[in-house]
């Protein structure tokens, strides 16, 4: 194992110490193969123009538009409130999408998703499946934080969530997490609760769609049983990724 590679499996494992898990279940090589890269890691699928959902900087112009058009957003009461809009960051081209439910305090101070205690959370879950948060894109369901980040309500995410729909069909990715109650009912159109569905993989216009607990609902409930589910999720969304393959 080279030097390069010793250091990558040493942060994986660090990654997934921080998160409380103390077991590693490694994806399965092909019989006579080695793996080609480091366990845990995903192979990179767009790594020359043409390759993946389309030309390079396609998915960027549709979400440019996508945001073009939702503008200075007043559609909904939680515009009086907001600081700026939070729309959403990450890879245009990702082949993994995590959706949540809507900005807190800090996302709403630096107009970008996921960037408090949860989102360092949400960090270290990507690591854990081989990944970084550069090469995933992470959205919301609503833009704007509700106050003293109360949930949203169901005419606040009927407004906004157009423009969810206009992100995810820009970015066309492969696999989509759904970070709590809020985001894995608003992509299945149905009310579900979350401890039931988490893990069961389902379908948002035939992409797969995995519900999972939010990161803000583990540092309240942080649990080994909890920390060792949404690993389990995680493992699950790699193994999807990784047979989907190149488009």
């Amino acid at each position: 194992m080279s030097a390069a590679a010793r250091q990558a499996l040493l942060e994986h494992l660090r990654y997934l110490h921080e998160l409380g898990i103390d077991a590693v279940r490694l994806p399965a090589a092909p019989a006579g193969r080695a793996p080609a890269a480091a366990p845990g890691s995903l192979p990179s699928h767009r790594e020359e123009p043409g390759e993946g959902h389309g030309p390079l900087g396609a998915g960027a112009d549709a979400l440019a538009a996508v945001r073009q058009e939702l503008g200075d957003c007043t559609r909904c009461r939680l515009s009086a409130g907001r600081t700026q809009i939070v729309f959403g960051v990450g890879d245009p081209q990702a082949d993994l999408l995590f959706v949540g439910e809507g900005p807190g305090q800090e996302e709403d101070r630096q107009g970008e998703p996921f960037v408090g205690r949860a989102g360092q959370l949400l960090d270290k879950m990507i690591a854990s499946i081989g990944l970084r948060r550069d090469q995933v894109y992470i959205a919301n369901i609503v833009k704007c934080r509700p106050p003293q980040n109360r949930n949203p309500q169901p005419d606040e995410i009927a407004a906004c969530s157009p423009f969810l729909m206009g992100q995810i069909e820009a970015i066309r990715p492969r696999v989509i997490v759904a970070l709590g109650k809020f985001a894995a009912s608003t992509l299945l159109g149905e009310e579900i609760a979350i401890t039931r569905a988490r893990g069961r993989v389902r379908a948002w216009q035939g992409i797969p769609l995995m519900p999972t607990f939010h990161p803000a609902y583990l540092l309240r409930q942080y649990t080994r049983e909890n920390r060792q589910a949404v690993y389990d999720d995680l493992l699950a969304v790699r193994d999807l990724l990784q047979k989907s393959g190149p488009a």
